[in-house]
This record gives structure tokens, sequence and C-alpha cells, in this order.
């Protein structure tokens, strides 16, 4: 390394030192490997994927996102997903998939693959390659297109959606009561 880089790498931790001044890490953000790809944080999983879209695949899955009013409600029958993202790039050749989920990969795939498969190939079908969800090859599929994030931050990384779902409606029985 030439000194030349290690100047500009001093000057740049210094500067994150005096961004960070009086800002302890939190332990209970630390980021691990999720396993084959991916970070977990706490309770919670990152899965990144970009890849290439079949001809007329950004176009059919504009018409899926349009008709649901971009309401994806049904991906709620997995249980352990926090969130799901599909944003299309260069010029509607390739789809960029962001998830956060609770617990293990495989258990989410797994998850997928039996309480919304028919979701799944309708939407994923629309990727080059895509084996379809129940092949026993589409685990080897997605972590071939798996990126794992640089960087993740969770605000609340032991948060499950249960435990989420939970103090909703305590939340929500706390107020009916304070209403009285």
């Amino acid at each position: 390394m030439s000194i030349k880089q290690l100047t500009q790498d001093a000057a740049l931790k210094l500067k994150l030192y005096l961004a960070t001044v009086g800002e302890p890490l939190d332990k209970a953000h630390d980021v691990t490997s999720a396993g084959d790809a991916g970070l977990r944080s706490g309770e919670l999983s990152e899965l990144t994927i970009i890849t290439d879209l079949k001809p007329d695949g950004a176009r059919n899955l504009r018409l899926i996102f349009e008709t649901l009013k971009g309401n994806l409600t049904g991906a709620r029958k997995v249980g352990t997903l926090h969130d799901m993202r599909f944003v299309f790039l260069e010029n509607d050749t390739k789809l960029l998939f962001c998830t956060c989920y609770d617990g293990d990969w495989d258990t989410y795939i797994n998850d997928f693959a039996t309480k919304i498969p028919e979701m799944m190939d309708l939407i994923f079908g629309n990727i080059e390659g895509w084996p379809g969800i129940k092949s026993p090859t589409v685990k080897e599929f997605i972590l071939s297109k798996q990126i794992t994030a640089s960087a993740w931050f969770v605000s609340h990384p032991n948060l499950t959606v249960a435990d989420t779902t939970r103090l909703e409606k305590i939340g929500a029985g706390l107020n009916k009561l304070l209403e009285l």
C-alpha cells in the first residue's frame, strides 16, 4: 500500500471517528454472516439478489404489481418476512430484489416454497433461468444470484415478525383500556 493510500485511509477513518463521536457501538446491532450469503443482525437476516429479466419480464412484473396496487400482503403467509422490494435496473433488463426475514436462510426459502409457491413462480418466473420454487436446484440458483450487502442496519434486530405482531396487539389492547 502506498503512502498516499495510507494517508487517505487515515483521513477517512478520522472523518468517520469525528462523525460518530459520542455514539458507542451497540452490540445489539453487530452484523455477522447469515451463512452461505447475506448478513445477519440479531434475529434478522438480509437477502439481496440482482438478476437478468426475461424479455417482457419487467412488463409482466409491472402488470402484476399494478394489479395488486403494490400491495403484496399475500407474502404475510410466509410468517417470517419483514419486508421485500423489487426494483427494475438497467432499462428494465435486470431486477433488484431485497428482503429482510427472521431466522435462517434455508427455512425462509422453504417457507416460500410451501406457503406461497404459486406467487413465487408467478413473480420469479420472469427472471432468466428460474427453475421453479419447488425445483431441487432452486436454492443453488438463488445463491448464485445473491449478493451479500456491504453494510446493513436494522433498527430492532431482535424483534421477529411474531414479536412485532404480538406487540401491536398489546398496544392496541392498552389503547382500548386507556379509552375507557
